[in-house]
C-alpha cells in the first residue's frame, strides 16, 4: 500500500488531504486549549466558592466552627481547596504536555509538508518543460516534411514540364533535396527529443513522484499517531490526578463520619447553661387572705436567713420568673454580671486567659528588650543601650497594668466559682481600687432588680446579694504545641547565647525560624528540640511565603 504508486495521479487530491489533517490537528489543539480554560476557570470557582463560605476571623462565625458539624464543613472546604488545586493541575499539564507540543509539531508539520509539495511541483514543472520540447520539435519535424514532400512535389512537376528550361528544374531539385534534408534533421532530432521525454516521463512516474508521494504518507501516518498519542495523554492526565482527587473525597467522607451529635449538644449546653435552677411551684393566692407565695427550696429566691441568695423584686415584678425575665439593655458591666451565672464563668475565664496571653506576649517582648540591651552593652558599635530603657520601662508598665487586670478578674472568677465569700472583705481589697474607679461597676448594697418599665434588671450588686453555688470547670488545656518553623535562616556570624533565653550558634550554621523579628532585634529559632532567640542582624533570614504568619519581603 502505498500512496507513490496508487495514487501517482491524485497530486492535488493529496495537497487537499494532507491541509486537512492539519486543520484537524489545529483543531484539536484549540479543543484542548478551551479544555484548560474550563479547568482554569472552574477551579477559580471552585477556590472562590470555599472562600466565600470560610469563617470570617474573629466573628460569631469562627466561635460556630468547635461544632463537629462545622468542623465537618470546614474540612469540606479545605478539601475543595485541594480539589480546585487538582483542576489546576490538569490544565497545567494539557497545557505543557499537549497544547504547546502539539502547536511546536504543527508548525514543523507544516513546513515539511511544504517541502514535499515544493519538490512535487518541481518535478511537475521540468515534466512540463520536457513535453513542450517534444510538442515543438515533433511539430517542427511535421512541418519540415510537409516542407520536403511540396518541394518534391514542385520538382516532379518542373521536370515533366518541357517548357521549362534546365536551369529551372536543377534549381527546383536542390530546393528538393534541402527541403528533404531539414526533414531528415527534424526528424533525428524528434527521435531524440522523445527519447528524452520517455526517460524522464518513466522517472517522475516511477522514481520522483512515488518517492515524494511516499513522504508525504508518512508524514500524514505519523500526523495521525500524534494525534493518537496526544489522545492518550489528554486521558491520562486525568488520570493521573484521579487518586489525589478520591483521598479529597475520602477526607469529605471522613469529616462527616466525625461529626458528633452528642458531642455538638454538649457544647450547646455549655454555651447557654444558665446555672440557675428551674423555679418552683407557685402556690394558689388566696385574695381573701393576706398574699403569700412559696417558692422551691431550689429557687433563688430563697430567704437569705437559709444560707441561700435572695433575688429582690419590686412593684409589678413580683410575680415574674427567672427565664422570663427581661435584661437590661444598657451597656454590659465588667464583670459580666449581666449574665447567668455559667455564661458569666465560661467569659471571665476567657478573659483572664486573654490577659495572661498579652502579658506574656508583653513578657517575652521585655525579655527580647533585654537581651537586646545586653548584646549592645557587650558590642557597643552595635547600638547605644541606653536607647532601650523608656522602651523597656513602657513595657513593664503595660506587664503590670495587665497583671493587675488579671487579679481584678481573677477574684471575680474566684467568686462565681465558690472559691471565695461572694463580695468578701478579701475580694473587695483585691479590687478595692477597682471599685474607686468604678463605683457604678461595683455596689456593695443591695438594689432593687425593677427597673421603671417593671422589667428586671441585673445590677452589679448582685455579687452582694447571690451567691452561686460553684459549677464543675471542665475546660481542659492541653499543653502547649511547639511552633512551626515559618522559614529557615543561616548564621552570619557566631553567637554565644549565654543569657537565658538565647541560644548559641556557629557561623554557617543553618536552623529553623518559628517566630519573626518583631521589632526588638531578636528572631527565634530552633535546633532539632532546642529553642531561642539570636540577634536578627547575625543571621539571613528565608522566610517561607506559604507559612502562617510569615511576611512578604518586596
Amino acid at each position: 500500500m502505498s500512496w507513490g504508486i496508487e495514487l501517482w495521479d491524485q497530486f492535488d487530491n493529496l495537497e487537499k488531504h494532507t491541509q486537512w489533517g492539519i486543520d484537524i490537528l489545529e483543531k484539536y489543539i484549540k479543543f484542548v486549549k478551551e479544555r484548560t480554560e474550563i479547568e482554569l476557570s472552574y477551579a477559580k470557582q471552585l477556590r472562590n466558592l470555599a472562600k466565600k463560605y470560610q469563617p470570617k476571623k474573629n466573628s460569631k462565625e469562627e466561635e460556630e466552627y468547635r461544632y463537629t458539624a462545622c468542623k465537618a464543613f470546614l474540612s469540606t472546604l479545605n478539601e475543595m481547596n485541594d480539589y480546585a488545586g487538582q483542576h489546576e493541575v490538569i490544565s497545567e499539564n494539557m497545557t505543557s504536555h499537549i497544547t504547546v507540543e502539539l502547536a511546536r509539531y504543527v508548525q514543523e508539520l507544516k513546513q515539511e509538508r511544504k517541502s514535499y509539495f515544493h519538490d512535487g511541483r518541481k518535478a511537475q514543472q521540468h515534466i512540463e518543460i520536457c513535453w513542450k520540447q517534444l510538442e515543438s520539435s515533433k511539430r517542427r519535424f511535421e512541418r519540415d516534411c510537409k516542407e520536403a514532400d511540396r518541394a518534391q512535389q514542385y520538382f516532379e512537376k518542373m521536370d515533366a514540364d518541357i517548357n521549362v528550361t534546365k536551369a529551372d528544374v536543377e534549381k527546383a531539385r536542390q530546393q528538393a533535396q534541402v527541403r528533404h534534408q531539414m526533414a531528415e534533421d527534424s526528424r533525428a532530432d524528434y527521435s531524440s527529443i522523445l527519447q528524452k521525454f520517455n526517460h524522464e516521463q518513466h522517472e517522475y512516474y516511477h522514481t520522483h513522484i512515488p518517492n515524494i508521494f511516499q513522504k508525504i504518507q508518512e508524514m500524514e501516518e505519523r500526523r495521525i499517531l500524534r494525534i493518537g498519542e496526544s489522545m492518550k495523554t489528554y486521558a491520562e492526565v486525568d488520570r493521573q490526578v484521579i487518586p489525589i482527587i478520591g483521598k479529597c473525597l475520602d477526607e469529605i467522607v471522613k469529616a462527616a463520619e466525625s461529626i458528633d451529635q452528642k458531642n455538638d449538644s454538649q457544647l450547646v449546653i455549655e454555651a447557654y447553661k444558665s446555672g440557675f435552677e428551674p423555679p418552683g411551684d407557685i402556690e394558689f393566692e388566696d385574695y381573701t387572705q393576706p398574699m403569700k407565695r412559696t417558692v422551691s427550696d431550689n429557687s433563688l429566691s430563697n430567704s437569705r436567713g437559709e444560707g441561700k441568695p435572695e433575688l429582690k423584686f419590686g412593684g409589678k415584678s413580683k410575680g415574674k420568673l427567672w427565664p422570663f425575665i427581661k435584661k437590661n439593655k444598657g451597656a454590659a458591666p465588667e464583670d459580666f454580671s449581666n449574665l447567668p451565672p455559667e455564661q458569666r464563668r465560661k467569659r471571665l475565664q476567657q478573659k483572664v486567659d486573654d490577659l495572661n496571653k498579652e502579658i506574656q506576649k508583653e513578657m517575652d517582648q521585655r525579655d527580647a528588650i533585654t537581651k537586646m540591651k545586653d548584646v549592645y552593652l557587650k558590642n557597643p558599635q552595635m547600638g547605644d543601650p541606653a536607647s532601650l530603657d523608656h522602651k523597656l520601662t513602657e513595657v513593664s508598665q503595660n506587664i503590670e497594668k495587665l497583671r493587675l487586670e488579671a487579679q481584678k478578674f481573677e477574684a471575680w472568677l474566684a467568686e462565681v466559682e465558690g472559691r471565695l465569700p461572694a463580695r468578701s472583705d478579701q475580694a473587695r481589697r483585691q479590687s478595692g481600687m477597682y471599685e474607686a474607679q468604678n463605683p457604678t461597676t461595683v455596689n456593695n448594697c443591695a438594689q432593687d432588680r425593677e427597673s421603671p418599665d417593671g422589667s428586671y434588671t441585673e445590677e452589679q450588686s448582685q455579687e452582694s446579694e447571690v451567691k452561686v453555688l460553684a459549677t464543675d470547670f471542665d475546660d481542659e488545656f492541653d499543653d502547649e504545641e511547639p511552633l512551626p518553623a515559618i522559614g529557615t535562616c543561616k548564621a552570619l556570624y557566631t553567637f554565644e547565647g549565654q543569657n537565658e533565653g538565647t541560644i548559641s550558634v556557629v557561623e554557617g550554621e543553618t536552623l529553623y525560624v518559628i517566630e519573626e523579628d518583631k521589632g526588638d532585634g531578636w528572631t527565634r529559632i530552633r535546633r532539632n528540640e532546642e529553642e531561642g532567640y539570636v540577634p536578627t542582624s547575625y543571621v539571613e533570614v528565608y522566610l517561607d511565603k506559604n507559612a502562617k504568619g510569615a511576611k512578604t519581603y518586596i
